[in-house]
């Protein structure tokens, strides 16, 4: 049985980190992204808060590069539409960020990746709850094949 790949919910900051400044930190992530060995997914609203930020005027770019960041954009992550799931999220104090938690939870993400404060104060809270990670890019790994933890274990 060929194992799922990690499911991953990334915020606008980490979206432009990786399709705007081509961020050679985040090139683990971006491989990754590109190989399928997992999976980025966003909500609709997510997807177009992202269009509006790329008109943004101290981002630089004009509209071909903007064109090619929402291409990128497009091509690796996935827009999902999952049911509310009714899980008892915490509240964000960005009001803007709520929806990064909503959709990893109704989404049954295992990680958000973001560099916001806010979202990342929450990440004890969702552990804890048993429902998904939140963590910073330096923090993301990718998940050890089942192969490789059942040959550790042994």
């Amino acid at each position: 049985m060929i194992p799922a790949p990690q499911k991953l919910v990334l915020d606008t900051n980490v979206c432009l980190d990786l399709f705007v400044f081509n961020d050679p930190r985040w090139a683990d992530l971006l491989a990754a992204m590109e190989s399928g060995t997992v999976q980025a997914i966003t909500r609709e609203d997510c997807r177009a808060e992202y269009l509006v930020v790329l008109h943004y005027k101290h981002l630089p770019l004009d509209e071909a590069s903007r064109a090619v960041a929402a291409t990128r954009f497009d091509a690796l992550i996935t827009v999902v539409a999952p049911a509310e799931s009714g899980v008892r999220l915490p509240v964000c104090t960005d009001k803007d960020d709520q929806k990064f938690l909503e959709l990893a939870r109704d989404a049954s993400a295992d990680i958000l990746i973001t560099k916001d404060k806010a979202l990342l104060k929450l990440a004890r809270r969702t552990a804890k709850a048993g429902m998904f990670q939140i963590m910073v890019p330096e923090k993301w790994r990718p998940a050890a094949p089942p192969e490789t933890v059942a040959a550790a274990l042994e």
